[in-house]
């Protein structure tokens, strides 16, 4: 039987923990059909690695206009991705949702480590009611710090108060979580609700089936 030492605070991701986020969502219908475009539009012009700029605090007009200005040939596509920002979501996850209302419950500290853009954090923040269940919510964009950074991981246990291996970090991206089992912060790697429930079961911090 695995050992896991007691957790006192568990730390969700948002995007893809919480929520659904994908650009595809929100540029399918302007290519629709056209997936060879779609493709080499969000892998060459609008990366991610374009996007983290956001999270890292740039804001969207000005990280825009400097793309506009590298690809002039895709600056309406680009635009778009500020006016079209809200259709880049497919909605909660609703059976991450519903488990952490129910550690809520169980009165665990809870918080939020997310890259996200500090200029569209407030909007996100009023649209999802579970967002007020956190005790603290790290934004990178106010940070200026995204993850993996090692920086990021500080300000949390910082601002937590709680030692480390008494933390359960929850992400989606694997290199997030080894960046934060350096602190030795315990992990899941989100895949989907039911194991993560599964997990938490195991970990004693929610009834059994």
């Amino acid at each position: 039987m695995t050992y896991y030492p007691p957790v006192k605070a568990v730390v969700f991701d948002v995007g893809n923990v919480l929520v659904h986020w994908d650009p595809r969502l929100a540029y399918a219908p302007y290519l629709q059909g056209r997936d060879e475009e779609l493709d080499y539009f969000l892998n060459e012009v609008c990366t991610l690695s374009w996007h983290s700029r956001h999270d890292q605090g740039i804001p969207f007009a000005e990280n825009i206009r400097a793309l506009q200005n590298q690809f002039p040939s895709h600056a309406a596509m680009i635009g778009l991705y500020e006016t079209e920002w809200d259709n880049m979501f497919g909605g909660i996850i609703e059976g991450t949702v519903e488990i952490l209302h129910q550690l809520q419950e169980q009165q665990y500290s809870l918080f939020a480590l997310t890259n996200y853009a500090a200029d569209k954090f407030s909007d996100f923040r009023k649209k999802h009611d579970f967002m007020a269940l956190f005790d603290d919510i790290i934004i990178s964009g106010v940070e200026k710090i995204i993850k993996p950074d090692p920086r990021i991981y500080q300000i949390l246990l910082d601002r937590s108060d709680i030692a480390a291996e008494q933390i359960l970090f929850i992400d989606d991206r694997k290199e997030n979580l080894i960046a934060a089992q350096a602190f030795g912060i315990q992990t899941h790697l989100f895949t989907n609700a039911e194991a993560l429930r599964e997990d938490l079961r195991n970990r004693g911090m929610l009834p059994p089936a």
